[in-house]
């Protein structure tokens, strides 16, 4: 179930109940984790969803839980390294929602700790595809349905800001997707089209099994609270600029 700490934002909740219409948002890797928890705090705060993931089971078993929110809720499934799976994924979104006011990109996936010399070149691909042109692929195809006050939220990592011994495909595709993120930025600027780099620290999520399976998960942050950042990002007025934030818990990066 959504918790309150992630859903609740009154305020905003109003805003959205004045507008003429519902925001549409599509998160992608939404199926569980930091994904599931921001799609479950967008629909509590009034948006229409769209949620896509590889995994359709876990898919379904998301969407009876971001549907008890106010909004309609769109579920598909998406392959975000695949250019033709996020092809249909957008057009299918533009037959039921013309427009689409929030884009979050957050599927991504991890690795075991490896060093360089030892890191098998078919994991780094899929590293790589999934954490930075996945991002790119879903951003481009995204962008015919945004309008002016749309806002792009890429979910990067503070190992976008640092790095990790062991963790070098993992950090390159964040940096990577971090430079991205600052290009289009300026790109999208004069379309009035906002784009924010989220930076969260640990957060205890099921990826931690592969990459650490000891590590202190009682001191990580939580997906709610990663997911409640985004939704104070997502809902600032359409003239104010959110273009960073770093969201470490009271251990930090562990």
């Amino acid at each position: 179930m959504c918790s309150s700490e992630a859903i609740r934002n009154k305020k905003m909740t109003k805003t959205h109940r004045k507008s003429k219409r519902r925001r549409v948002a599509l998160v992608t890797g939404a199926s569980r984790g930091i994904g599931r928890a921001i799609a479950c705090a967008l629909a509590n705060a009034g948006c229409d969803l769209v949620i896509t993931g590889r995994d359709e089971k876990a898919l379904q078993k998301a969407t009876r839980e971001v549907a008890r929110g106010e909004g309609k809720v769109l579920t598909l499934p998406c392959d975000v390294t695949d250019a033709a799976s996020v092809q249909e994924l957008f057009a299918a979104t533009r037959r039921v929602f013309p427009t689409l006011d929030i884009l979050v990109n957050n599927a991504g996936i991890s690795h075991a700790m490896v060093n360089v010399e030892q890191f098998d070149v078919e994991l780094w691909g899929r590293v790589v595809a999934t954490n930075l042109t996945g991002t790119f692929l879903c951003t481009r195809a995204a962008l015919p349905l945004m309008r002016r006050g749309g806002i792009i939220v890429n979910m990067l990592s503070i190992a976008a800001r640092r790095v990790f011994a062991g963790q070098a495909a993992y950090c390159a595709s964040k940096h990577g997707a971090l430079g991205f993120t600052e290009a289009l930025r300026e790109e999208l600027r004069p379309r009035g089209i906002r784009v924010v780099a989220m930076l969260p620290g640990a957060t205890s999520t099921e990826i931690w099994k592969e990459l650490w399976p000891e590590a202190p998960r009682e001191k990580m942050l939580s997906v709610d609270t990663v997911a409640k950042a985004v939704l104070d990002a997502v809902m600032v007025p359409e003239d104010t600029s959110v273009d960073e934030v770093t969201i470490q818990g009271a251990e930090g990066a562990l």
